[in-house]
C-alpha cells in the first residue's frame, strides 16, 4: 500500500509541474487527481462504463439525435458533458458510420483548444460520449450578448488564434473537421476556446474529399460548385468566424 501511494504521489507530483493551479484551488485540485489515480478505471482499459457511474445534472443543449447533459463521475467527483445519442434515431438517419468516425477521430485528438473526449460507452437504446466539460457554453451566446452583437478585436483575435491553432494541429494530422462555426466553439471557465463537435469531420490521409456538408451559412466556395475540398475549408469558415467577429459589423454596416 506504502509503494502504492508513493507512485500515485509521485504522478500527482508530475502532473503539477505541467498545469497552472491557483494556490487556493491545489489542496482540491490534489484531491481530486488522487481521486482519479485510485479510480478502478485508471490504467485499466477494460473497464465497463456505465451509466451507473454517472449522475445526472441539467440539461445543456439539444442536438437532432439526442442531447447532452452536465454529469458528475461519482467516485471522483469530476464533472463532465455526457452526451446521449439514441441508436434508433442514429439507424434511422443511416448515420452510423458518421457517428462512429466522431469518436474514433475525437478521441485521438489532444490540444489545449480541441474539446476532449475522455471514453464512449453504450447500453441496449443509447450511445454516450463522456466529454470535457466547458462551463461556459457556446461561443454563438456569448456573441449574442455582446455589446452591439460583436467581439472587441482583441477578443475576437485571442479566439481567431486559438482555433486556428486547433485547426493547424488536425491538418497536421490528416483531420478535416468540415463544421467551424459559432456553436461548435466552446468556452471554458478562463475564456479559452474549446473545438468540439466533430461529427463532419474525416480523417483523410489525401486531405482531397467530395462531400458536401457542414453548416449552410459556412460553406466554402468549393462545396457549393461541388468540386473536390480540402482542409482549406476549415480555413474559409476560420475566416468568415474571423471576419464576422472583428470587422462586420463595425466596417460593413454602416
Amino acid at each position: 500500500m506504502t509503494q502504492k501511494m508513493s507512485q500515485a504521489q509521485k504522478i500527482i507530483d508530475k502532473h503539477f509541474e505541467n498545469i497552472e493551479v491557483p494556490s487556493e484551488a491545489k489542496p482540491k485540485v490534489q484531491q481530486l487527481t488522487t481521486a482519479m489515480i485510485n479510480h478502478p478505471c485508471y490504467g485499466n482499459p477494460s473497464y465497463k462504463w456505465s451509466l451507473n457511474d454517472f449522475e445526472l445534472g441539467n440539461r445543456m443543449g439539444r442536438g437532432k439525435f439526442g442531447r447532452v447533459y452536465c454529469a458528475r463521475e461519482k467516485v471522483t467527483g469530476f464533472v463532465v458533458a455526457l452526451k446521449t445519442l439514441m441508436k434508433a434515431e442514429i439507424v434511422k438517419g443511416g448515420v452510423e458510420r458518421q457517428i462512429l468516425r466522431e469518436i474514433e477521430i475525437q478521441s485521438h485528438l489532444k490540444h489545449p483548444n480541441i474539446l476532449n473526449l475522455y471514453t464512449w460507452f453504450h447500453d441496449a437504446y443509447r450511445i454516450y460520449l463522456v466529454l470535457e466539460f466547458a462551463s461556459e457554453g457556446e461561443l454563438y451566446n456569448h456573441l449574442k450578448n455582446s455589446p452591439g452583437g460583436r467581439f472587441p478585436e482583441d477578443r475576437s483575435a485571442r479566439y481567431t488564434y486559438q482555433v486556428a491553432d486547433a485547426l493547424d494541429y488536425c491538418h497536421r494530422n490528416h483531420v478535416i473537421h468540415r463544421d467551424i462555426k459559432p456553436e461548435n466553439l466552446l468556452l471554458t471557465s478562463n475564456g479559452n476556446v474549446k473545438l468540439a463537435d466533430f461529427g463532419w469531420s474525416v480523417h483523410a490521409p489525401s486531405l482531397r474529399r467530395n462531400t458536401m456538408c457542414g453548416t449552410l451559412d459556412y460553406l466554402p466556395p468549393e462545396m457549393v460548385e461541388g468540386k473536390e475540398h480540402g482542409p482549406y475549408v476549415d480555413n474559409w469558415c476560420l475566416g468568415m468566424f474571423c471576419l464576422y467577429y472583428s470587422f462586420y459589423k463595425k466596417h460593413f454596416l454602416y
